[in-house]
């Protein structure tokens, strides 16, 4: 059976009370991975969606071996929020259950209000009455011909008592939200944890947008004058969590997490500016403990920290003011991607109001003086279509597709180089380290001579690249990166010689052998690349098996290489060595890489996997990959332009929001949501409204990730057996939170005639 991958690198907009809402999406999405990891553990699913989710990856068996995966998540606002909360669980293995009681319960404007901001009586700002008035007449509120009496009542109660609070200070209490947000991390934590949703190996990156308030300096450099300064106020906070060691996985402590958490969701006016002390109010009133608390302040705030400046004077403000749509980070996370088999990578964003404008205003009239005002500074800059996104992901996927025609054009020439350089029946003679190496050396060789004055192009983009590396590597290790740069110049280092008779002993070869880290991980990852196409070819089964744990070695040999590329690898004696000059910078990080002792241990390490129990035109298919990698290098490289995909595969781009989701009922978010009034802020006056949005939420996830996933097959799927799966999964949503949502009884009846229907 075909195997393969879907992985999702999903983005999350902001929203403000749609927070809501995008939670019954993200817990769906947490639905779908538990069922596919259960499914590929030989386990049962536990219930609830997850069982139908677990039938419909069955029922792609005939087609499909398929799991679903989530390795990218990038969020602003409220939708940081919830990408933080889904990254905690897919890493650490932890319960989405009780965030239930967190957006249900805590999202409620009365227990947001800053308690020295509520109303101290009825007759407070009595005459602040008016202006809801006028905030209905605008459009900003409830539509009462399809809001039921008890909950129009709420809404006007703590619409009432939110317009009677202080003024000219935000109501909302931070120290409060952030306690809430701690508060739920940690009850995720509460039950034993399940393994992670993310397989051994394969990392995960959660990235959320917040603006710096009073902004960083950066310098930029110009032709004249030679250089200016000037103030950057976006910021993302980015946690990671590699996967290349065995043991528990957590993508942050939960202290980093809530703080990032109340940073992006800092909406400007509602809330006041995040700042450090929050978090450490909550963990001194918990007595709990921040231990990388120096560390992650250093990492996330750089400058502060060059500068000498105090960290809790940074004042974070909502990310969706500069960055409501956060693709930029997740589309460069897909650099250094390794792939377990073959891969459906999807961008999938969820946007809980698509098109949607703030305010009303008359087709043809000039909108007026502060409509324009409140336009510009905040809506339209969060609007802002997604097209530039779309069309840097679009020229990845038609870059993908040149390097695997380069790839395929080649092979027989190189096939054919490989013979020449090391002799046509080099098959039939037993392989040892030794072989393996200068095998490997000559079929170098052969290819820099080959490639003609093609070689000098890429010799000086590749020696670019590893001197920008090492550069880079010992500046953040606490050494000079520039003096390094000056110094590998001045070795003068011939880039042509490797095309010479006796270029393997050339000095930019010796350079290239002790410094390269980058070539070897991308070799590597090209006999990976061969490995799951012989996969998905129609070989014997027994020779998949075999290949699929050749596949788990072979990540086994590409760990050391990776560890590699992390700061943390590298110990405190090392980070005394490379502070020192250049030249002794360079020693002390050429003998923490150890990429000679490394290749060695690598070398006979591969001729074990080699001699493993595979047919001779799989091993031959193996051998040829590996030895003519330089050939197919000399031609990628250029092509990748110093991005180092390490996924080779297209990317496609799939929507879920209200709009997408029409099986069950159409019209988009007017006809379902409840949270898109005031402003987005509805959901904040009433529990039967954030009951309405995630339970839509929870249904519209279900409707289209089930599109989703059947996408990845090639072949038609009946759409009665799909329909049917649709159904079942929307039943058994209404089955399980029937019992927590408790406000909206007639909502309930009306979905169960309408899927009936359906």
């Amino acid at each position: 059976m075909r195997e393969k991958e879907l992985r999702l690198a999903l983005v999350c907009y902001g929203g403000v009370s749609l927070a809501i809402y995008m939670h019954g999406i993200t817990k769906e999405v947490w639905k779908l991975l538990r069922a596919s990891a259960a499914r590929t553990h030989g386990e049962a699913p536990s219930g609830d969606t997850e069982i139908v989710y677990a039938a419909l990856l069955d029922e792609l068996e005939p087609h499909l071996n398929l799991r679903v995966l989530v390795d990218i998540v990038a969020g602003a606002s409220a939708g940081g929020i919830n990408g933080i909360l889904l990254s905690h669980a897919i890493a650490g293995g932890h319960d989405m259950e009780p965030l239930r009681d967190l957006w249900l319960a805590g999202a409620d404007v009365d227990r947001l209000l800053d308690p020295q901001a509520v109303a101290h009586g009825r007759m407070s700002k009595w005459w602040a009455t008016p202006l809801v008035w006028y905030a209905r007449s605008k459009g900003y509120g409830m539509a009462d011909d399809v809001v039921d009496p008890a909950a129009r009542v709420e809404v006007r109660a703590k619409l009432s008592r939110f317009m009677r609070s202080r003024w000219f200070r935000p109501p909302f209490s931070g120290v409060g939200f952030t306690a809430m947000l701690y508060d739920a991390l940690k009850a995720m934590e509460t039950h034993a944890p399940a393994p992670p949703l993310i397989p051994e190996g394969l990392p995960l990156d959660l990235f959320v947008t917040v603006t710096d308030f009073h902004g960083r300096p950066e310098a930029l450099a110009l032709h004249s004058p030679p250089q200016i300064i000037e103030t950057e106020h976006r910021l993302v906070i980015d946690f990671h969590s590699s996967g290349e060691h065995a043991g528990p996985r957590s993508i942050g402590d939960p202290a980093e997490l809530a703080f990032a958490a109340r940073a992006t969701a800092s909406f400007p006016g509602a809330f006041p500016p995040a700042q450090v002390g929050e978090i450490d109010a909550v963990l001194a009133e918990r007595n709990a403990a921040w231990l990388g608390r120096t560390a992650f302040l250093k990492r996330i705030f750089p400058r502060r920290a060059a500068m000498g400046q105090v960290y809790e004077q940074a004042s974070l403000i909502d990310g969706s003011v500069l960055n409501n749509r956060p693709f930029g980070p997740a589309i460069e996370a897909l650099r250094h991607r390794p792939a377990h088999r073959e891969v459906d990578r999807r961008f999938v964003y969820i946007d809980p109001k698509p098109g949607a404008h703030g305010g009303k205003s008359t087709p043809g009239e000039p909108p007026g003086f502060f409509t324009t005002i409140l336009r510009a500074l905040a809506d339209i800059p969060r609007e802002q279509p997604i097209r530039d996104n779309l069309e840097a992901i679009a020229a990845l996927s038609v870059r993908v597709r040149r390097l695997r025609q380069v790839v395929d054009g080649m092979a027989g020439q190189v096939d054919t180089a490989i013979e020449g350089a090391i002799g046509a029946r080099f098959f039939f003679l037993p392989l040892s380290a030794a072989r393996l190496s200068d095998w490997r050396s000559r079929a170098q060789t052969v290819a820099a001579q080959r490639a003609g004055f093609a070689y000098s192009a890429y010799g000086q983009l590749k020696l670019a690249q590893v001197v920008d590396g090492i550069a880079a590597r010992i500046a953040a290790l606490g050494g000079s990166g520039p003096g390094v740069t000056a110094y590998v110049a001045s070795q003068a280092l011939v880039v042509e010689d490797a095309a010479e008779r006796g270029g393997a002993g050339s000095a930019y070869v010796g350079f290239l052998r002790r410094f390269d880290l980058d070539f070897r991980i991308r070799r590597l990852r090209f006999l990976l690349r061969r490995l799951n196409r012989l996969a998905v070819a129609q070989i014997d089964l027994a020779d998949r098996h075999a290949i699929e744990a050749l596949k788990a070695s072979m990540y086994a040999l590409l760990a050391p290489y990776l560890d590699r590329r992390r700061d943390e690898f590298y110990g405190d004696d090392v980070r005394a060595g490379v502070a020192g000059e250049p030249a002794a910078a360079m020693a002390a990080f050429e003998a923490a890489l150890d990429l000679r002792a490394l290749d060695t241990a690598t070398d006979a390490r591969l001729v074990e996997l080699f001699a493993m129990d595979l047919t001779k035109d799989v091993r031959r298919a193996l051998l040829r990959a590996y030895l003519g990698f330089p050939f197919y290098d000399i031609a990628m490289l250029p092509l990748l332009q110093g991005d180092g995909l390490d996924e080779f595969d297209e990317i496609k781009v799939d929507r879920i929001a209200p709009e997408d989701a029409t099986t069950i009922r159409g019209g988009g978010y007017m006809a379902t949501l409840k949270g898109t009034q005031f402003n987005s802020f509805g959901a904040f006056f009433s529990r039967a409204y954030r009951e309405n949005d995630y339970l839509w939420g929870r249904l519209h996830a279900a409707d289209r990730l089930i599109d989703i996933v059947v996408s990845t097959v090639d072949d038609a799927i009946d759409p009665v057996r799909i329909a049917a799966l649709k159904k079942k999964a929307f039943d058994a949503i209404l089955d399980a939170e029937r019992p927590f949502l408790t406000a909206i009884p007639d909502l309930f009846a009306t979905l169960r005639r309408e899927i009936d229907a359906a």
